[in-house]
């Protein structure tokens, strides 16, 4: 069996590595250096040259870091394709940024692994490259100097993977998600990563022009079309020649003009408005909505057949809710972005306002993320933003949240446990509405000494009534059923706020999607209903 070669100037992640393929009873080679990599090539084509070298000791697999110093990863990936065409190739980073995903690929990598890696997922991709002989074979493209979008997410690195594959065709592409999650960086990506980069790139928002002036917009005009055209003028179509159009809002587009939109796709021309004349039409079309299509379909607002001819690909980008682990990395990019564009000094953010930061639901997605974080570059007043330097909006809407998945804090962030309005003696000071995890029972003693009273009537002294009543009475697991008790009366109240809707009743508590629908079966609380309602 041929062996696996690894190439990573770091010694840990080759050792991880070849014992976890050894494990699987896969032969493996390590290097540190590219150069070696390309010496030991040549040495397997001098040697079968004379015989002497056989071609069972190359490799099947090469698995390699991208940046290492004095080479690349991507230029090993050149290098050994112009000796070895047919060899899969498996390109690891750290850098998890579109470039490096659509660089790979479009220099005929296997796959795009970032760092760091699950070492199961990592074996099951190497045994993938070695069942399979066909890769993408995409343009090549060097990459830019700044990383035009940014995401550590599994969903985002969906998404940079399906632009890399999209990179050698000029198909039509149907771009979904909420507002303010980047539909036109993705669009604006897909044309400068396509064989037609070398055109225009033109963008048109159909909901932001009235229907009136939408169609000259799109298709142009001829002089006296109307009152007021005295000239010809290019539309849309005619200025993306040979590039990208992108059609953004699509699903607000009126009927009458999808009836025309759907004979430029089909035909690949069009007349302008009180034209006699066909002008032809070689553009690339990129749409996207934040609206549900095929609802507007149902509804007969959108047309299916243009439904059907725009959705030949479709990307759907996720809520920047759902991909929480980049919001560290994307609040540090628009700082410095920001404070570039400012002149000044980049600001940092604390260990809790970022823990604050990540717990916001943000409604307007990664846009406002942005906006936030221009905002204090602004009005922050020292280098380092505190949790009282946020934006109001962000701490109102965090105040009574619960606690915040431990995958969006920081991870130096101390987690603590506040009871009785106490903070435990010895624990890190924390911030109102962070839970609390203590590890010492030094202070103890000292908080049921001191601990407050809670005020007559509350909630909190019917909870501390129930507790001391299962205690006297010997009942076991007091924490667990109480737990269990508080979590489902929790559920069960924003089920009944949102009729049902678990969604909805999941972002209003602060939780995740996969988060509420956990909870709901280990309380056994799913039922016909709500799972009609659903997610």
């Amino acid at each position: 069996m041929k062996p696996i070669w690894l190439v990573d100037d770091d010694p840990s992640i080759r050792f991880v590595l070849e014992k976890a393929l050894a494990r699987e009873q896969l032969p493996t080679r390590s290097f540190s250096h590219p150069q070696e990599v390309l010496a030991a090539l040549a040495s397997l084509g001098a040697g079968s040259a004379e015989g002497t070298q056989s071609a069972a000791s190359g490799p099947q697999v090469l698995v390699s870091d991208i940046r290492m110093p004095g080479s690349s990863g991507l230029e090993l990936l050149e290098q050994v394709h112009a000796l070895q065409p047919g060899l899969p190739v498996i390109i690891m980073t750290a850098y998890s940024d579109l470039d490096s995903a659509v660089s790979a690929f479009q220099r005929g990598a296997f796959e795009y692994l970032p760092k760091p890696f699950d070492v199961h997922k990592a074996v099951a991709l190497i045994r993938r490259a070695m069942q399979e002989s066909e890769r993408e074979d995409v343009a090549q493209d060097s990459p830019a100097a700044s990383a035009e979008m940014l995401g550590q997410a599994p969903a985002m690195q969906d998404v940079f993977r399906a632009i890399g594959r999209l990179s050698a065709s000029q198909v039509t592409v149907l771009i979904t998600g909420e507002s303010g999650t980047g539909k036109e960086l993705v669009a604006r990506a897909l044309h400068r990563h396509s064989p037609v980069a070398g055109g225009p790139f033109v963008a048109i928002n159909t909901a932001a022009i009235p229907k009136d002036l939408l169609e000259s917009e799109l298709f142009g005009h001829e002089r006296g079309a109307f009152t007021g055209a005295q000239t010809q003028r290019r539309g849309r179509f005619e200025q993306a020649e040979g590039g990208t159009l992108f059609l953004d809002e699509i699903g607000d587009m009126p009927l009458d003009l999808q009836t025309r939109l759907l004979r430029v796709l089909s035909d690949g021309h069009f007349y302008r408005v009180g034209g006699h004349s066909s002008v032809p039409s070689h553009v690339r079309v990129v749409a996207a909505t934040h609206q549900n299509l095929e609802q507007r379909v149902h509804e007969g607002t959108f047309r299916e057949d243009l439904f059907h001819r725009l959705n030949v690909i479709r990307l759907r980008l996720p809520a920047l809710r759902d991909r929480c682990e980049d919001v560290p990395m994307l609040t540090r990019h628009f700082l410095q972005h920001s404070a570039r564009q400012l002149g000044v000094e980049p600001k940092r953010m604390s260990d809790a306002a970022l823990a604050r930061l990540a717990q916001f639901g943000f409604p307007g997605n990664v846009r406002q993320l942005e906006n936030i974080c221009h905002w204090l570059t602004v009005m922050a007043p020292a280098l380092v933003v505190s949790l009282q330097d946020l934006p109001p909006e962000v701490l109102a809407a965090t105040d009574a949240a619960p606690p915040v998945s431990p995958a969006c804090l920081p991870d130096n962030q101390t987690v603590a446990i506040e009871a009785a309005g106490r903070i435990l003696p010895g624990s890190a000071p924390t911030q109102p509405g962070l839970p609390t995890v203590v590890g010492n029972a030094a202070g103890v003693a000292d908080l049921w000494e001191g601990a407050a009273v809670p005020p007559a009537g509350s909630w909190e002294a019917a909870l501390a009534e129930q507790v001391q009543t299962l205690l006297a009475a010997g009942q076991p697991q007091v924490w667990e059923l109480l737990t269990h008790r508080f979590e489902a009366q929790l559920i069960t109240s924003a089920l009944r706020a949102t009729q049902g809707r678990r969604m909805e009743a999941a972002q209003r508590l602060g939780l995740g999607r996969n988060t509420i629908t956990r909870k709901i079966q280990e309380l056994g609380l799913g039922d016909k209903d709500n799972d009609k309602k659903g997610l």
